[in-house]
């Protein structure tokens, strides 16, 4: 079996939304939480959470659950720091990981199915990418085989792991998450989330 580690990336300071978003409310638990026991519910390990805006508001949530927790001072400069703190923290913890999964924590919709048969695809396909497909956007969650880490250490800007899946398109293999569309980057997209 591949050893798998999923990166959660959660330290944006969520300017359109006007509050943290990684605390909004979902079904009872904040946004953040909720990602992070779906990553802890599968196999994979560790699970590295990437924090940085608003960290005092969103420690609390997390302080009992078995996370590697990194705080990245630079997340002004954008996603792709996050990625990079949370690779360094994934080499910190675990050496030997074969691929890593990249999850951000606005995606409601994220359930542990989707993320095991991501995990599935890649053991039984070997693809040196699997991302998700939703309307005509690609993007997370998307895991990295291990030939992938030098290009995800190499990313800069705002992009995140983006980039990386868009080089490599034609080896990637996608999986269906139309409902990874709905992301809560805005107080309507909250309304309308809750709304249903």
């Amino acid at each position: 079996m591949k050893k798998i580690g999923i990166i959660l990336l959660a330290a944006g300071e969520s300017k359109r939304m006007g509050s943290p978003k990684q605390l909004l409310d979902i079904n009872g638990k904040s946004l953040l939480r909720r990602t992070a026991e779906v990553a802890l519910a599968t196999d994979c390990y560790p699970v590295v959470l990437v924090i940085g805006a608003n960290k005092a508001q969103i420690v609390p949530e997390i302080i009992n659950l078995p996370l590697t927790v990194i705080d990245n001072p630079m997340w002004a400069e954008g996603m792709s720091s996050s990625v990079k703190m949370g690779m360094a923290g994934l080499y910190m913890t675990y050496k030997d990981v074969d691929a890593v999964l990249i999850l951000v924590c606005d995606q409601p919709y994220l359930s542990v199915s989707l993320l095991e048969r991501m995990v599935e695809i890649y053991e039984e396909k070997q693809p040196p990418i699997v991302a998700c497909k939703y309307g005509d956007q690609i993007g997370v969650p998307a895991l990295f085989d291990r030939k992938m880490f030098d290009e995800l250490l190499t990313l800069t800007g705002d992009k995140g792991a983006k980039p990386v899946v868009m080089n490599h398109l034609d080896e990637a293999y996608l999986v269906t998450f139309e409902a990874g569309r709905i992301d809560l980057d805005t107080p309507e997209d909250y309304k309308a989330f809750q709304n249903g």
